[in-house]
């Protein structure tokens, strides 16, 4: 079975920066997407940003020239930084990681971490 743990959420000021990690446990292997989706209150799931294992990314328009998604394939681990935050950016942020083991297609995510940005 495969777990993504989240950190590093929390509360930020406007204007400041926030970093996200994900660390994959279990057999995931190569070829995947890992992406970053968000949930305010209220609202629908989005995506943030997604990474393929190649490295190729895309962001949200909402968070294009703020955010930065990165991964380390040896660690299983997926990053999201993002600077110039907003309160618009408040939201629970959860990990996925989508792709075939096997043939058969897969698409695990994480528990989600709480952000919380000030005014």
């Amino acid at each position: 079975q495969v777990q993504l743990v989240e950190s590093g959420g929390g509360l930020v000021q406007a204007g400041g920066s926030l970093g996200l990690s994900c660390a994959a446990s279990g057999s995931i292997v190569s070829g995947n997407t890992m992406s970053w989706y968000r949930q305010a209150p209220g609202k629908q799931r989005e995506l943030v940003a997604s990474i393929t294992s190649g490295g190729n990314a895309n962001y949200a328009d909402s968070v294009k020239g703020r955010a930065t998604i990165s991964r380390d394939n040896a660690k299983k681990t997926v990053y999201l930084q993002m600077n110039s935050v907003k309160p618009e950016d408040t939201a629970v942020y959860y990990c996925n990681v989508v792709g075939t083991r096997y043939h058969i297609p897969y698409n695990y995510w994480g528990q989600g971490t709480q952000v919380t940005v000030s005014s």
